[in-house]
């Protein structure tokens, strides 16, 4: 299926979905829920998508009604969505594992039911390994249970788009998280070059899950809030926005996982500074909305719109067709 093809079934499917709000006026933050070095600060905002049928990528795997297929070409893979009703949200970040090397999805985009297979950009997350692991299914991938966990590999994969880049971004990920568990070796001996499988470190999940029984309830009540920031040892990290609440709250768990990985990848030998305060939050999403926009054409018919100045950088995914801000992605440079 080509792109064209392809971003007409996206806007026939998303049919109304608006733009994420376009003026950071209309955003209010939450004062934060801190635990240990991680702060999280609930983003609340207009609800632009009603439409109730759209499932992430991991929910969709885990169903059998989504499908990633090996391609042999590093950066590109073949996604399929077999359902009749359910269209499936892919963002930028997500890792996929198995085929001959994990990999992570480098668009952010809604991929329709009954897609057929569509090309999608991709990057690898796994050096080391071109060949089956052993019982894994070489030809596709089982699973989407994580994502990339630091503001500079989703760096690499966003703005650089560069697979060296995220190939060594993926390397000091390991070493950080080694470090933030207390030291030692936290990669597999399956393949020590495979990020999915440092996240599935015994000492890493133990230390992750206890941020997540911590801040997972956050959202509770919360029928308004359309993405989150958080903050990092007294630093503002990023913040992800969303077209609607339902959206969000299906992908919080992934994305609080996520971010309290970073944590824990920052968790020792750091001095924490003072805590960051919404307004702050505030003023960092509105710094990044000012700055002129760049565009890029991607796979699958989507459009990545790059604002980027000397302190932030802003990632906003677009369906080329439709105009649809699909996703929202605000990083604090280094």
């Amino acid at each position: 299926m080509n792109a064209k093809r392809l971003a007409g079934w996206v806007a026939a499917a998303l049919f109304s979905v608006a733009a994420v709000a376009a003026q950071t006026s209309d955003y209010r933050i939450s004062a934060p829920l801190t635990y240990k070095n991680l702060s999280i600060f609930l983003i609340h905002g207009k609800d632009e998508n009603t439409k109730g049928n759209i499932l992430t990528l991991q929910e969709a795997m885990d169903r059998g009604l989504f499908r990633v297929y090996e391609t042999s070409e590093v950066n590109q893979l073949e996604v399929e969505n077999l359902s009749k009703e359910f269209d499936v949200f892919i963002q930028s970040g997500d890792i996929v594992k198995g085929g001959k090397q994990d990999r992570i999805l480098a668009v952010s985009i809604i991929i329709p039911a009954r897609s057929g297979r569509v090309s999608i950009d991709a990057f690898c997350v796994e050096s080391g390994r071109w060949t089956k692991r052993q019982n894994e299914d070489s030809t596709k991938f089982t699973s989407s249970n994580d994502r990339i966990v630091t503001k500079e590999l989703k760096m690499a994969a966003n703005g650089a788009r560069s697979q060296s880049d995220v190939w060594a971004q993926v390397s000091e990920a390991q070493q950080r998280l080694a470090t933030g568990v207390g030291g030692g070796d936290v990669t597999s001996k399956v393949s020590t070059s495979s990020l999915q499988l440092s996240l599935e470190n015994e000492r890493v999940v133990t230390s992750v899950d206890d941020y997540i029984r911590h801040l997972s309830g956050a959202i509770n009540g919360q029928d308004d809030v359309i993405g989150f920031a958080f903050a990092i040892n007294g630093q503002i990290n990023s913040a992800d926005v969303y077209v609607s609440n339902a959206l969000f709250r299906k992908l919080w768990p992934k994305m609080l996982k996520a971010s309290a990985t970073e944590a824990v990848s920052q968790a020792r030998g750091i001095r924490l500074a003072d805590p960051v305060k919404a307004e702050a939050i505030k003023g960092f999403i509105d710094d990044a909305e000012k700055a002129r926009p760049k565009e890029q054409s991607l796979s699958a018919g989507a459009k990545l719109v790059t604002r980027e100045d000397k302190d932030n950088v802003l990632y906003e995914a677009r369906d080329e067709k439709s105009k649809v801000v699909v996703h929202k992605s605000y990083l604090k440079k280094p």
